[in-house]
């Protein structure tokens, strides 16, 4: 199955999901009870890495015996492996021991992160994916305990991810549950969707009330072919009156309102934007540094839209490197570490820095163990990144495996890792951070109840 028809099934998916909650009802509706104010701001960035990020080769062991099992493992990069030379890599020292030690490299490609992870506001989170309870390599060899359907699997992983939801089909995503929680309280007065995509369709965004903005990076919200002409006037009028036309037929009445709607909320974006002026702050021009600058664009706007609670979903696709692993994620990362690094600046530059927490997603991590034509299988627990001015940065939180082939963290023989934080214990610690209610976290995130922790710390 190629790359295309997964997006494709995937963003059909997504919009199905997302017409099927313009109906329902919120669980969410009676329930706010919040510690905190409505008066301060916060937004969650996510970054979807669409493929499969290989965390094995984004962060390496660099102690003489864990970068000898490393090299020995991945294969010598002269010889056509995967072991990245030691002396390319980024130099890090973690706060805590990780496999009894604290010296680890970045990949080449990231000096950005490097130099935000030393300055403590970039943080990793080791090991971690989905999962509805904790498991061991001899549960998971008996399958004594359930574990995600389809794992392995590109679309359903991705849903998974998004949704929390290991055990099938869910019609919401976690951050649209996320924001029906806290609109009763945050987004009172909002003029505008508290979630924003500009990555495309996807389910993470879609609640049972919440249902997402999307647009596209860079163009001018709204419809085109209309301008400020009495014909042009005539033909808007007419089109809006088109859409308040009761057909009798639901799904039309559905289409329409939605239609409605995102003409509204395009306005409302359109305005607040041509008023804003210029950010100074310089984005690499790229797909995803041109959506990080939009979403820079409106948090710069934030006041004007009424909102104190927002969720942006942006995306950064080709990680499945089945083949041509170095060149395709070393272009990757070329996009993706000054992209990161200039979207946290213009934040600086907002004064907003302390209040906008970015993190990533990805479908899962690659196989330790390389596949023919210098590439890589699909695996489970993989290294995720979380960056901002609240983030405790500098470390890595959770537990990295033990890099063994059949050891006791593999799931079977080539180093796809049994994760050992799940999604669920991931996506709590940053909606605890956004202002859900302890109440809450447990409807929003259904297998929680499974896991010790549900804040892992490394936000303040």
């Amino acid at each position: 199955m190629n790359e295309s028809r997964r997006g494709f099934i995937r963003k059909s998916c997504c919009t199905a999901a997302a017409l099927g909650v313009a109906s329902s009802f919120s669980r969410f509706g009676l329930v706010h009870a919040l510690a905190q104010g409505a008066t301060d701001f916060k937004a969650l960035v996510c970054v979807f890495l669409f493929g499969g990020n290989d965390s094995n080769n984004m962060i390496v062991p660099m102690d003489p015996q864990g970068y000898s099992n490393y090299q020995t493992i991945r294969g010598v990069l002269a010889n056509g492996g995967l072991a990245l030379d030691q002396s390319s890599l980024l130099p890090i020292t973690l706060k805590n021991l990780q496999n009894g030690t604290t010296a680890y490299g970045l990949h080449p490609n990231l000096p950005e992160l490097e130099t935000l992870f030393t300055s403590g506001k970039l943080a990793f989170l080791a090991n971690v994916g989905t999962l509805s309870h904790p498991i061991t390599r001899a549960q998971y060899q008996a399958r004594s305990f359930p574990v995600p359907v389809n794992l392995f699997s590109h679309a359903d992983q991705q849903a998974q991810w998004q949704t929390s939801q290991v055990g099938g089909f869910s019609p919401t995503g976690w951050a649209g549950r996320m924001a029906d929680s806290v609109e009763p309280v945050f987004n009172v007065s909002s003029k505008f969707p508290p979630i924003t995509t500009v990555a495309g369709t996807a389910i993470f965004c879609t609640g049972q009330q919440t249902t997402p903005f999307a647009m596209i990076p860079g163009a001018t919200p709204g419809l085109l072919g209309f301008d400020a002409s009495a014909p042009s006037a005539a033909r808007l009028q007419s089109l809006q009156q088109l859409l308040t036309f009761d057909t009798g037929v639901s799904l039309i009445q559905a289409s329409s309102s939605i239609t409605s709607n995102a003409l509204v909320n395009s306005k409302t974006l359109s305005d607040a934007l041509a008023s804003a002026g210029n950010l100074t702050t310089q984005f690499p021009a790229s797909g995803i540094g041109g959506q990080l600058l939009q979403v820079a664009k409106i948090l710069k706007v934030r006041s004007a839209l009424g909102l104190s609670r927002q969720v942006f979903f942006c995306s950064l696709g080709g990680f499945d490197t089945h083949n041509d692993q170095i060149n395709q994620q070393k272009n990757l990362f070329t996009q993706l570490s000054p992209a990161l690094n200039a979207f946290y600046a213009a934040t600086v530059e907002l004064g907003i820095d302390q209040q906008v927490t970015t993190f990533t997603m990805s479908d899962f991590s690659r196989t330790f163990q390389p596949a023919s034509g210098g590439g890589t299988d699909h695996a489970w627990g993989s290294v995720q990144m979380i960056l901002g001015g609240a983030v405790h940065g500098g470390d890595m939180y959770g537990t990295l495996p033990v890099f063994a082939l059949a050891g006791p963290n593999d799931s079977g023989s080539n180093g796809r890792w049994i994760p050992t934080v799940a999604i669920d214990q991931y996506g709590a610690t940053l909606a605890s951070w956004f202002g859900v209610s302890a109440a809450n976290l447990n409807a929003i995130f259904p297998n929680l109840t499974n896991f010790q922790a549900s804040n892992l710390g490394f936000l303040g």
